[in-house]
């Protein structure tokens, strides 16, 4: 943080090969919080495979992208990043600006315990007096049930599970009617993504090795795989890009309803 190469730094170049520009101090912390996939690289694989215009083909070419660990910034500029897969013809969230004088890395981390300034936020926040209050903020204009759970009073964090939740489902029924390969996630065993053999929808111990990962991707499995990994490794993606995150889920779901028998139920 403190060096020669840091002490001007003011820009940062995205995995997606977009420089973000004007930052001041937060590029520092940008650098490492970024990721190591976007929008780019997964197409660009699936054009390397040669299947651009066959988003169902099955190859051995084709692999699961890791977008890595908190990837925040990623999260917070949205499509100004396209750090998550962003579909065509789809509008995505740009940069998530909070409050004034609360929009940055270090302005709501502290630079060195990078803790969350929790005693900051509780000016508005009156709620929270822990970091794990933060799963149940939601702000006032949020009017929309996400997940069409029935709930709009519980936190953004849980939108955003409950969208989780119905990509799963949709990934596990494209995987078994489509590719015919049972798939299952292990979110602390790499690579992630196994074959689920014995079909009961998780990666148990004995499959979550990684001679059992999941070999049979199509261009469509793989975008919706690689936003569920993008909805996960950032702990604090309801409160850096909540937003961003939902739409990544949703029109993952969406795309993947158009190849399974029984879509995913969207309808609310």
């Amino acid at each position: 943080c403190h060096n020669e190469g840091t002490v001007d730094m003011t820009s940062v170049v995205m995995p997606s090969g977009i420089e973000l520009m004007g930052l001041g101090d937060e590029s520092r912390c940008m650098q490492c919080h970024q990721g190591r996939h976007s929008t780019v690289s997964v197409n660009a694989g699936i054009e390397e495979a040669g299947l651009t215009e066959s988003p169902d083909e099955i190859s051995e070419d084709l692999g699961f992208s890791n977008i890595h660990y908190y990837a925040a910034a990623a999260t917070q500029f949205g499509m100004m990043a396209k750090g998550g897969y962003e579909y065509d013809g789809k509008l995505y969230d740009s940069r998530y600006d909070h409050v004034e004088g609360y929009d940055t890395c270090i302005s709501c981390h502290d630079s060195h315990t990078l803790e969350v300034q929790v005693e900051e936020c509780t000016v508005c926040h009156t709620d929270v007096t822990t970091v794990d209050d933060f799963v149940d903020v939601r702000m006032e204009g949020s009017l929309v049930d996400y997940d069409g759970d029935g709930d709009m009073e519980e936190g953004i964090h849980f939108e955003i599970e409950g969208l989780r939740e119905m990509l799963y489902q949709a990934m596990q029924a494209y995987a078994a009617e489509v590719t015919g390969t049972p798939i299952a996630y292990e979110s602390h065993s790499y690579p992630y993504f196994f074959i689920d053999t014995d079909g009961d929808g998780a990666a148990n111990e004995e499959e979550a090795v990684y001679p059992n990962q999941y070999n049979a991707w199509s261009p469509r499995l793989a975008k919706a795989a690689y936003n569920y990994q993008t909805s996960l490794k950032d702990p604090g993606r309801f409160a850096h890009g909540g937003k961003y995150i939902i739409q990544l889920l949703y029109d993952s779901i969406e795309d993947l309803n158009e190849a399974i028998a029984e879509p995913v139920d969207l309808t609310n």
